[in-house]
């Protein structure tokens, strides 16, 4: 047995953990947001190389380790014996939150040395907070135990509780996986380790790695010692003891192996399963759709390193710019995704660059509602205009906040005044659904700061076509820096301008001018909504969107003028900004644009439908991209470059 073990616990292994039970996941991260993987393990028996290292991956296959390979956690701060193997990484139930666990062990001590775990915990995958339980001085009668092996996170919804979960050995006995519940901070164990799963032969298992799908837990494990093979077994309720166990072995290679472990593929129904063919120092991936039948992808995996028993979740666009700023990106990852910039749904998004506060702000419809039905705005705010914090709900109109609407929150626009005094005021206009109904309206909310607290002026600013047809929505304002007088623009079927009055919360109605852009075709120029305008080298710019938003084809055309209030004579080319298939991008349209301070660079920033949504309820499943926006030497617009 020791023999066995040893050899084991020598050989290279890669443990990937599932990659995140569906249960909580989705709760507070959209699997859409998800952009890449990220590998956490370690490389080999030698103190030096019992350390936490990571890797990154784009597509779940191709694997690049940062740091130049080395660890990114100090084994002798985080441990207590000065090494630390199998790590298990977590994302929490919400959404920020990461727990690691691992083996705290130094194997050169001997495969019966160690007695410990190691528990961390990160909001950002950079930082961690660490605590070291070693179960002989954490719970009496331990006297016994021999060795404390490759513990594993996950959340159980029946207690509500994260369980740990892990290998015990007692002298003369076999290998048994317990569990104990984490504690509310993540810093310790609750009550005594009790046996999670021990198989009807009573026969040794290590390696435990639990899968949660269509409702069923599945724990994958090694028989150690007899057949040194990957079994499965089931389960509805982790504690409950009632284990269903298949009687066959998963791997598709008639050799030992060990360190089973799994993952599934962003926005596919495959998961993969790989395990360590230890007596050949190979490993073997396989692809699965029901955790039951697996078919070998060895040719399709690379990695430019030697893991050993380690996991993978995916991570998100933000999360991977963070690991790659800290510890570099490898030249083999490529180019890292630029959009969308915002998580969750969004759509018809307004950017303010705010002189006080010296960050950008995005404000957007809040989507992924039926209907268009979502109910309030929120605020992210940049100083880089790549990574964005979200600074919360600044506007319910199902609330107090705004008496006279009551939903369909669409299209903000918001524009920054400095006052006689020196001080901000914040103008914020949008359109609502009016209580008395009679369809849409626009109203405006006033702040002292970009993301409020925003009070409502009390009743709509808007409430008639100009046209006698057409939504009063898809609002946006401008200030004219030859003039300094402030614009509204609008419309949906029409485009409307009109001159403000100086308080900032009402037209002035003499000044109202129908500017709709004519002719064109759902090709090039026809006008449907959204209208935008910005100033730049004497030149007035009209931007609005062409065709509906739920249709692929959606898309950005443009005008130019001399005048505030037009007339607005369409571009020799109008079309700026369109979907590219073969990108996968769809539907880029209603847009703002934003000049870099104390430069000449230009962003435009825009929605887009999501790819997977292109069949069912594509108009509201829409997400937010910059890109930038660039002039020829005539100041025309150059068709934009969409970037995924």
């Amino acid at each position: 047995m020791r023999s066995i073990l040893k050899r084991m616990a020598g050989a290279a292994c890669l443990l990937l953990a599932g990659i995140l039970p569906a249960v909580s996941q989705q709760k507070a991260v959209e699997e859409k947001d998800l952009a890449a993987y990220l590998f956490v393990y370690f490389t080999g028996n030698h103190i030096s190389e019992e350390a936490v290292c990571f890797a990154v991956s784009m597509d779940g296959y191709s694997y690049w380790a940062l740091n130049g390979g080395k660890p990114v956690l100090d084994s002798k701060v985080i441990s207590s014996t000065g090494g630390v193997r199998d790590p298990h990484i977590l994302r929490c139930e919400d959404g920020k939150t990461f727990y690691m666990v691992m083996t705290d062990m130094v194997s050169g001590n001997g495969w019966d040395s160690n007695r410990a775990m190691v528990m961390l915990k990160s909001t950002d995958l950079v930082n961690w907070t660490h605590t070291v339980v070693n179960m002989q001085k954490r719970y009496e009668g331990q006297e016994q135990l021999k060795r404390v092996w490759a513990p594993q996170t996950i959340y159980d919804p029946e207690a509500g509780k994260y369980m740990v979960y892990w290998s015990m050995q007692y002298a003369g006995g076999p290998d048994v996986i317990y569990y104990a519940y984490a504690n509310a901070d993540f810093t310790d164990l609750e009550g005594e380790p009790k046996p999670l799963f021990i198989p009807e032969n009573k026969l040794s298992c290590i390696d435990g790695d639990i899968v949660y799908k269509d409702g069923v837990f599945h724990l994958f494990y090694k028989t150690e010692g007899h057949g040194n093979g990957i079994k499965v077994a089931t389960t509805r309720s982790l504690t409950s003891g009632q284990w269903k166990e298949e009687p066959d072995y998963k791997q598709q290679t008639k050799e030992a192996v060990e360190g089973a472990g799994t993952f599934k593929l962003i926005g596919q129904d495959k998961y993969i399963l790989m395990y360590d063919v230890y007596m050949n120092g190979r490993y073997q991936f396989t692809e699965t759709t029901d955790l039951q039948h697996f078919k070998v992808i060895d040719n399709e995996v690379k990695m430019n390193f030697h893991p050993r028993h380690g996991t993978i979740i995916p991570i998100t666009r933000d999360e991977l710019l963070r690991v790659t700023e800290k510890w570099g990106k490898p030249a083999e990852l490529g180019g890292l995704p630029n959009n969308p910039v915002l998580p969750d749904f969004h759509a018809d998004p307004e950017i303010l660059y705010s002189k006080q506060t010296q960050k950008y702000y995005i404000y957007s419809t809040t989507d992924g509602q039926p209907g268009w039905g979502g109910w309030y705005f929120t605020a992210y705010s940049s100083t880089d205009l790549k990574h964005w914090t979200y600074e919360g709900v600044m506007l319910d109109l199902k609330s107090e906040q705004v008496p006279w609407a009551d939903g369909n929150a669409w299209a903000p626009c918001i524009e920054e005044k400095r006052q006689k005094d020196g001080s901000y005021k914040y103008y914020f206009y949008y359109s609502g659904n009016p209580k008395q109904g009679g369809g849409k309206q626009i109203g405006v909310a006033v702040a002292d700061s970009p993301v409020g607290p925003f009070t409502d002026l009390g009743h709509p600013i808007i409430t008639d076509s100009p046209t006698g047809g057409g939504q009063q929505i898809d609002v946006d304002v401008f200030t004219d820096p030859v003039s300094g007088k402030s614009y509204l623009y609008w419309g949906n079927g029409y485009m409307a301008g009109a001159e403000l009055d100086k308080d900032m919360l009402s037209v002035k109605k003499k000044t109202i001018k129908v500017l709709t852009p004519e002719g064109g075709t759902l090709e090039d120029y026809a006008y449907r909504e959204a209208p935008y305008v910005f100033y730049r080298n004497g030149v007035y710019y009209f931007l609005w969107s062409v065709d509906d938003t739920g249709s692929p084809n959606y898309h950005v055309a443009y005008g130019t003028s001399d005048s505030p209030l037009g007339p607005v004579k369409v571009a020799e080319k109008p079309v700026i900004l369109k979907q590219d298939p073969a990108k996968e991008i769809y539907g880029t349209a209603h847009c703002a644009v934003v000049n870099l301070p104390g430069t000449d660079e230009w962003r435009i920033v825009y929605h887009r439908i999501h790819k997977w949504f292109l069949k069912q309820d594509p108009g509201v499943h829409r997400e937010v991209c910059i890109d930038a926006l660039e002039f020829n030497q005539d100041g025309s617009i150059e068709p934009v470059t969409v970037m995924n």
